[in-house]
């Protein structure tokens, strides 16, 4: 499918109806299922996506299979037509992906914290069935099917046709659950919060989906070995893209407060963006997912490669694992077949025709890279050589390193014999051709 226009992309985010939706220089109330338990997770959930990161994750699913919507019930749970760019994105493409029924669901304001602020847009005090009484404390639900309802000659978003939950709109409601049961593929921007249980309810049916989560949710318990089985991937977008979301003014005004920009926050056009380093998770196959990485030998790399530390020390063995260090990507050995610990950043450029996981340090990998060393009778030391007055045991599920770089702490035995951990590592090994 051909990427939208630049005018199509104007209309969705400004639909013809400007007096009913919020328009997109306009900052945010409400329209995500926020945290439910407490005020502060509640505030830091409401993270509205971007038009341009819907767009490019999208498009990359529609390159490698452009009937992937087609026929398809589509939820968008955790959202709000009303705010989110999720639900214009889809009724924009509506006709043209060929979507059976687009439904999304919105989350009660009350159940929202009150640094929240709510007003009921035009949109939904001017249909017949506002209820003034039930606009805070009830969920919304918006369909859109294939009916052109004002007869317009066209199905958009304004053909979406709504009424009150019984609930508040929470996801694990029994009846956005039943949504979740109707529906093929599920697309949102799901509460960071409860990130782990969002994906729970997800793998409680055979469903397709694409969410976005912080980068930290790779390394959950219950997330990473769902990656492990390639029953989970990453999205298209490299994690090194700096995703950037609207919050709410008084979210804005706290990361400004908090933390320097460029970290924490940005400002576009005048309008605080906050940072969440979050990246796409998704059972959808798409293209990038099957290039294989372009990789040297162990010799090239030694001579060759543009990182100082592989020119200089080639590839280390890890002191409590039989696999080497290999701090970059793009700097993994073509030739060698034996165990490899890489940094996280791996999984964007994983191709499981070429590589497969066998776990990661901090999530229990004994069993395919069993560790042959445990540092119990170790202290951590401070760079400067000062004792932390922690001891070396919560290090011995990290992939360790013989010596001391002076920059980070390391750990010590009364024997004198010292270690530093690598950053959280996973572990690959080459797939050998048949």
């Amino acid at each position: 499918m051909a990427k939208p226009t630049g005018k199509k992309k104007q209309a969705a985010q400004s639909p013809r109806s400007p007096s009913k939706v919020l328009t997109p220089d306009q900052t945010p109330t409400g329209g995500r299922n926020a945290g439910l338990f407490t005020a502060k997770n509640a505030k830091n959930d409401e993270f509205y996506t971007q038009w341009i990161d819907i767009e490019r994750e999208i498009n990359a699913y529609l390159e490698y299979d452009p009937h992937v919507f087609k026929d398809k019930v589509v939820l968008l749970p955790c959202d709000d037509p009303e705010w989110s760019n999720f639900t214009k994105y889809f009724a924009l493409h509506f006709t043209d992906l060929g979507i059976k029924k687009l439904i999304s669901t919105s989350f009660a304001p009350n159940s929202k914290p009150p640094e929240i602020p709510y007003q009921p847009t035009l949109f939904e005090q001017e249909a017949p069935q506002f209820d003034a009484s039930r606009t805070r404390k009830n969920g919304k639900k918006f369909v859109l099917q294939a009916k052109d309802v004002n007869k317009d000659g066209v199905v958009n978003i304004e053909d979406l046709q709504w009424e009150y939950l019984e609930g508040d709109g929470d996801f694990r409601s029994n009846k956005i659950t039943n949504l979740r049961d109707e529906a093929d593929i599920v697309v949102t921007n799901p509460p960071f919060s409860l990130f782990r249980e969002f994906v729970a309810w997800v793998f409680e049916r055979d469903i397709k989906f694409v969410i976005i989560g912080n980068k930290n949710a790779i390394t959950y318990k219950e997330v990473f070995p769902l990656i492990m089985r390639n029953e989970m991937w990453l999205g298209s977008t490299p994690m090194s893209l700096d995703m950037l979301f609207r919050v709410p003014e008084a979210v804005a005004r706290e990361l400004e407060r908090t933390g320097k920009e460029g970290s924490k926050w940005r400002r576009v056009d005048g309008e605080v963006l906050a940072r969440a380093s979050s990246v796409w998770f998704t059972n959808l196959d798409h293209g990038r997912r099957h290039e294989p990485l372009a990789l040297m030998t162990t010799a090239d790399n030694k001579k060759h490669s543009k990182h100082k530390e592989v020119r200089e020390s080639g590839y280390r063995k890890y002191d409590n694992y039989d696999a080497i260090e290999v701090s970059f990507t793009d700097a993994i050995p073509s030739d060698y077949k034996g165990v490899m610990g890489v940094p996280i950043s791996f999984l964007s450029r994983y191709n499981p025709d070429q590589f497969e996981i066998l776990g990661a340090t901090q999530r229990g990998c004994h069993d395919a890279v069993p560790d042959t060393k445990k540092y119990d009778d170790y202290w951590e030391m401070r760079p400067d050589g000062t004792k932390t007055g922690s001891s070396g045991g919560k290090t011995n599920e990290n992939a360790n390193l013989e010596g001391n770089d002076g920059k980070k702490n390391y750990f010590v035995n009364k024997d004198g014999h010292i270690v530093q951990s690598a950053y959280q590592r996973i572990f690959i090994r080459r797939k050998v051709s048949p």
